[in-house]
């Protein structure tokens, strides 16, 4: 399974290095990394640059926002599993891809999604919070409840079939769209 990982930014120089180092460095070798930047004039697209090799796809521009530069992302994809990690995050080890790839094929599923911790950005080490996700109850969302966006991962044909995040949802495009693929399908 090819998995697309999608880094959305605009002026991330301070963080998209770290970002693109933990994507490059996990063990699952059929990763697509693709990079949305909204016009960045801070230095990231030479960061971007010094590691091109290890970026798929790169595109520079002005959008419409975080969602926006998003579905410019989904809509190029090419993965059978899709995450978005964006430009502030990273993954906590080397085995996280490989474990969704695992959780989504032995457990015959079309998405998944994780715990996620946050921590000091000058010190990775040092946890501020730890946000646990926990198991899922459609019941959960009529209480406010999703999972945390970048621990979520969902096939491609999924996206295809039902959408992608719809900008009519300035700030929370990402929950109705967890809303929508698992409380309404």
């Amino acid at each position: 399974m090819k998995i697309s990982i999608i880094t959305v930014t605009f002026n991330g120089a301070q963080t998209i290095e770290g970002c693109i180092r933990s994507i490059a460095q996990q063990t699952y070798p059929h990763i697509e990394h693709i990079i949305i930047d909204g016009g960045s004039a801070d230095g990231t697209l030479d960061i971007v640059e010094k590691y091109r090799d290890k970026v798929a796809m790169f595109i520079s521009e002005p959008d419409k926002g975080i969602y926006d530069a998003m579905n410019k992302g989904l809509r190029i994809a090419r993965g059978d599993i899709i995450g978005i990690l964006n430009s502030d995050d990273m993954y906590a080890d080397e085995f996280v891809i490989e474990n969704v790839v695992n959780a989504i094929s032995n457990n015959n599923v079309e998405s998944c999604y994780g715990d996620l911790v946050y921590v000091k950005r000058d010190n990775t080490n040092t946890i501020v919070r730890y946000w646990k996700a926990g198991n899922f109850y459609k019941a959960r969302f009529k209480r406010g409840w999703m999972p945390p966006h970048p621990t979520f991962f969902v096939k491609r044909e999924i996206y295809e079939k039902y959408g992608y995040l719809n900008l009519g949802f300035p700030l929370a495009a990402d929950y109705e769209l967890m809303l929508r693929f698992l409380y309404f399908i």
